[in-house]
């Protein structure tokens, strides 16, 4: 029997080349190893000496072969933890063992029918220096679907098939039944070598336990399959030490861009693409939904490209919006950062950093959120790349115009010997943003707006290349989103930064599926 796979087959998605490359890794590693050709059964040998193929053959029982290949790369730690030998996962550190073993158990072994389990194991990991330990349950595994699908692939008398065979979900996850009353017609089918690459994906792919304020239970995992081009280099940006020691505070993202861009960003912003070769991924999140609370159904996909000024913003995104390990009522938590979620979806899909901001900080209880986020706010509108210079120049107008009317009201209160009220003013402006709907609307606020502050400096030095953003003539929406960006991130008199932990503990997932 021969099996040959190629990156270039026709029929093959990003989730085939992942689990092509999950293949050739698991192979290389018994090499490694040691094993023999005469210690596998059925003289089975294999060729990895072209970066964009792999070959196996072998002699006697189909399924004798495919049974003892895979019982070889999908094992089980004594912790109970999945262990796959693509990644030489039982000499990772602990605290990355359970991050892919939740991760395989949060997207393609969600389901109960795909794994036996022992019984339920904490563990206590210190992330940072100072802080809390987090406590981790997982449940401990007797052993997984993949360790016994030979005998799918084959027939009754151990052949290989040659007729394609039903993917489930966790083989394929989204592949689902479209209908029950018509699963014949409605199921996902692959030819049995294609199913057969599948099956390694997961070792190739990589995972994140997500924390979104917006989305809350419809994004809880994220899955990254990397678009692989080069068998043996994906391999080592996959073995490379960033991605096999990662600790389990890595483990958490706030958002499908997060999760996509820190991947393409483990290695360096500027030498991602040129030295591995990993130019995008595909990501998609697995929650939560109203129709289906069983289990957890996709809820979202896209593709992330690596982008020199993309990740670079990220990467400021990541230094000053970090997320906090903060004591919660059982130990430690992750509490992730609501600013972050929002600019790393804005980067993933080539949108300017802090577009749509008016619309998704919609309420008073979000942008008291985001200004917990203040001084990290302030960061990115000084350090990040900006598309155009009039965009940065428009905040530092709005942050000089916020300065003089917070120093007239506290002018005024000091005439009257009373305290001033900064956050009545604040409320006021947010307030007065949001019920602009269109150019006009917000002309006529940010004219009242700037005028009533006095002779801003900015505007005067810059009128020309600010005169788009104020009629509306560039994009209204756009200069609203600044506006909104600028009152969120001004640092100044009468400001404060907050350490409020606020309702962080209510996105805390209990995570022994």
């Amino acid at each position: 029997m021969q099996l040959e796979f190629s990156l270039g087959h026709p029929s093959f998605t990003l989730l085939h080349r992942a689990g092509l490359a999950g293949l050739w890794m698991t192979l290389k590693q018994l090499e490694q190893e040691g094993i023999q050709t005469e210690n596998c059964p059925g003289e089975l040998t294999w060729q990895t000496n072209d970066p964009r193929r792999v070959t196996m053959q072998w002699n006697g029982s189909d399924l004798e072969v495919l049974d003892w290949l895979l019982k070889q790369a999908f094992q089980v730690s004594p912790e109970g933890l999945i262990a796959l030998r693509g990644l030489d996962s039982k000499t990772m550190p602990i605290q990355t063992q359970v991050t892919v073993h939740q991760g395989m158990m949060g997207t393609f072994l969600q389901h109960p029918s795909t794994r036996k389990s022992t019984g339920v194991i904490s563990k206590s990991f210190s992330i940072e220096e100072d802080k809390p330990e987090i406590v981790v349950t997982y449940n401990a595994l007797k052993s997984y679907v993949y360790q016994g699908f030979a005998s799918i692939l084959c027939d009754k008398k151990g052949y290989f098939l040659n007729k394609p065979v039903s993917v489930a979900g966790w083989l394929n996850p989204g592949a689902v039944v479209r209908h029950v009353a018509f699963s014949v017609e409605t199921s996902f089918e692959e030819l049995p070598e294609n199913a057969f690459v599948l099956l390694f994906a997961p070792v190739a792919c990589y995972y994140f336990l997500l924390r979104s304020k917006l989305r809350d239970k419809r994004a809880q995992y994220a899955l990254v399959i990397p678009e692989v081009t080069n068998l043996e280099i994906y391999a080592k940006y996959r073995q490379q030490p960033q991605l096999r020691g990662v600790g389990y505070k890595d483990f958490f993202a706030c958002s499908l861009g997060d999760a996509g861009l820190r991947f393409l960003a483990y290695e360096t912003a500027a030498d991602t693409a040129k030295t591995h070769k990993v130019e995008r991924c595909q990501v998609l999140t697995l929650g939560t939904v109203a129709w289906s609370t069983q289990q957890k159904t996709r809820t979202d996909l896209h593709v992330v490209e690596a982008d020199t000024q993309v990740l670079k913003n990220y990467q400021a995104s990541r230094d000053f919006l970090s997320d906090r390990v903060v004591a919660g009522k059982n130990g430690g938590f992750v509490a992730s950062s609501l600013a972050r979620e929002l600019i790393s979806e804005n980067l993933a899909r080539k949108l300017p950093w802090y577009s749509g901001l008016s619309d998704r900080v919609n309420s008073n209880d979000l942008f008291k959120q985001l200004t917990y986020e203040r001084e990290g706010l302030c960061n990115m509108v000084q350090k990040a790349q900006w598309n155009a210079e009039s965009e940065r120049l428009f905040v530092q107008a709005c942050h000089e115009a916020i300065k003089f009317t917070y120093g007239q009201i506290s002018s005024q209160a000091k005439k009257r010997g009373e305290i001033p009220n900064f956050d009545r003013e604040t409320v006021r402006i947010r307030t007065g943003l949001s019920r602009c709907k269109n150019a006009q609307t917000f002309r006529e606020f940010i004219t009242d707006f700037w005028s009533r502050a006095g002779k801003i400096p900015t505007l005067q030095s810059h009128w020309l290349e600010l005169m788009d953003l104020v009629t509306g003539r560039r994009d209204w929406k756009m200069a609203r989103d600044l506006t909104l960006l600028a009152l969120a991130s001004y640092k100044g008199k009468g400001i404060t930064d907050s350490d409020s932990e606020l309702d962080d503990e209510e996105y805390m997932i209990d995570i022994d599926a």
